[in-house]
């Protein structure tokens, strides 16, 4: 993964703490506003709506929960979603492994959903509205989409885009990757969220998603997630290793 024009490699990943997740949703709306997701339609349900960005409850034993923030898992070397897409809509990032969805390509056809395993893929079956003024809330450095398109986390690229753009200007060192902070890392007040380079062996998150206690979803079928989460409850451990999206019991 190396960029084109400096040769810099890096693998953007992050780490989730579940133990110090609370599900408070501050992320979710921290994503969806940095990335002008408009508010559910009136008519919108769980497998219809746009949720960048969603927070899963985990029931465990004894009455207690957890929760588990869920979005894309930027697979690596094997991306399903970007293996059965005709349209060459989605695209790995060679210089940041950042998995892109190109919009205006997108047929609609939603192949890449039905590829996902983590249901991380949102269809859009409505034209995207933003009542009275909220029009004015957009974030110009993020292109809004039609209806018929299928959309997902970037993890905030655009903000990738803008640390490039001010390393260059600065004349700082482009022979390391620059430093940037998704919104939902950003606003996330537990701390619960850390985002990095992969490939700096100097990273927190880096660091982090070498530990014992990180593993990544589904971590069996080999994507090579590039979201790491850890615990050191066994019982939410195994109920994360299920699959995303659903809810789960766990009596021991």
């Amino acid at each position: 993964m190396r960029s084109p024009e400096t040769g810099v490699r890096a693998r953007y990943g992050m780490v989730v703490d579940l133990d110090r997740c609370d599900g408070c949703g501050v992320c979710v709306v921290a994503c969806a506003v940095e990335n002008n997701v408009p508010a559910g339609h009136e008519r919108a349900t769980e497998r219809t709506g746009i949720a960048w960005l969603r927070v899963q409850r985990l029931e465990g034993p004894a009455g207690s929960a957890a929760f588990l923030p869920l979005m894309c898992q930027q697979c690596d070397a094997r991306t399903p979603c970007a293996s059965v897409c005709p349209q060459n809509a989605v695209q790995v990032d060679a210089s940041s492994g950042i998995v892109g969805q190109v919009p205006a390509r997108c047929l609609g056809c939603r192949y890449c959903m039905a590829a996902c395993p983590y249901q991380a893929r949102f269809f859009n079956w409505w034209d995207p509205e933003w009542p009275g003024t909220l029009v004015e809330t957009l974030n110009p450095a993020v292109s809004t989409r039609t209806r018929g398109v299928v959309e997902k986390c970037s993890f905030c690229s655009h903000r990738l885009q803008a640390a490039r753009a001010r390393q260059a200007a600065d004349g700082a060192d482009r022979s390391k990757p620059p430093e940037y902070t998704p919104a939902c890392v950003e606003a996330c007040p537990a701390g619960a969220l850390v985002f990095g380079d992969l490939e700096d062996p100097g990273s927190e998150a880096a660091r982090l998603s070498r530990s014992p206690d990180c593993f990544q979803l589904l971590e069996r079928l080999g994507t090579g997630s590039k979201v790491f989460y850890r615990t050191r409850r066994p019982w939410l451990r195994n109920a994360a290793l299920g699959a995303p999206g659903t809810e789960r019991r766990h009596d021991a």
